[in-house]
């Protein structure tokens, strides 16, 4: 994980199962219109997330234990990079919108 990242931990009875979680990015690959070839949760000691060129996605098991709009901006911040490897305007333009839709429904 990050140094210095904040959010927000939910309490025990509400971490979210790994199949439920795989199903949250799921949805989203499908809103972006995206496909990643594989989806892996294991623990990562500075990252919340990466992905790689092949199209691999892998979360850090933390991320189970955050709330719903922390794992949105994750998921949707790694999908992207399916289409957009960089962090240029497009790619921040993207995030926002994606999210903003999703919190406005």
């Amino acid at each position: 994980m990050k140094k210095g990242a904040v959010s927000e931990w939910v309490p025990l009875e509400e971490i979210v199962p790994a199949d439920v979680f795989k199903s949250e990015v799921m949805i989203w690959a499908r809103r972006i219109g995206v496909m990643p070839k594989e989806i892996h949760i294991c623990p990562m000691k500075r990252k919340w997330a990466s992905c790689s060129s092949s199209g691999r996605l892998t979360f850090n098991t933390e991320l189970l234990h955050q709330s719903a709009d922390f794992r949105a901006e994750v998921i949707v911040h790694e999908l992207l990079h399916l289409k957009i490897p960089n962090h240029g305007p497009l790619f921040r333009a993207l995030t926002r919108a994606y999210l903003a839709r999703w919190r406005n429904r």
